[in-house]
């Protein structure tokens, strides 16, 4: 976790881009294992955690409507959440945790339903998710291995997310420098 926490920074910092967090069933430690890494404070503008249900609404702009109908533990709801903290914190890049940790089911998802979001500086909500990506995981274990995976899972979507927007910008690149062809 801490190796990929620090890829994530590098490649913000070497971007001079910046990271906000929204985390619910991990209750900061996405924030912690950020934190954890020296000169995090470059690139990281901070956390919000919404643990109860209409703070998501409240602080991060979640649809009520969505919230009322599908509850706290749904993709939609992880993209607004990574959506909303970008916007509220004033950062380039949000990811968002979302789930049930156990021990009981919540919202009528079983235990170890998680969903994690990225939302970019070209990925904006309006109603639906209209860029970033979520992954919707169900993983075993216990409460804190669900809560553990749940950072790993949410560090390793964004570092893909970089990574590809990276390559992808490598790519336009070297087509400029190519002549277009």
């Amino acid at each position: 976790m801490t190796s990929t926490a620090a890829d994530v920074l590098r490649l913000l910092t070497v971007r001079g881009e910046t990271l906000a967090v929204a985390e619910s069933l991990t209750g900061g430690l996405v924030a912690a294992a950020i934190t954890a890494i020296p000169g995090s404070s470059q690139v990281f503008r901070g956390s919000v955690t919404p643990y109860a249900t209409e703070l998501k609404h409240q602080l991060l702009g979640v649809d009520a409507t969505l919230l009322d109908q599908r509850g706290a533990v749904d993709p939609q709801v992880a993209a607004q959440m990574a959506d909303g903290v970008r916007r509220v914190l004033g950062a380039d890049w949000g990811i968002s945790t979302t789930g049930v940790a156990g021990p009981e089911p919540q919202d009528g998802q079983p235990v170890g339903t998680v969903h994690v979001a990225v939302a970019g500086p070209s990925a904006t909500v309006s109603g639906a998710f209209g860029g970033g990506k979520v992954s919707s995981l169900r993983l075993n274990g216990g409460r804190t291995e669900i809560r553990k995976e749940s950072v790993r899972s949410v560090l390793a979507l964004l570092l893909q997310e970089l990574a590809g927007e990276q390559t992808g910008n490598e790519r336009a690149q070297d087509t400029e420098q190519n002549g277009g062809t």
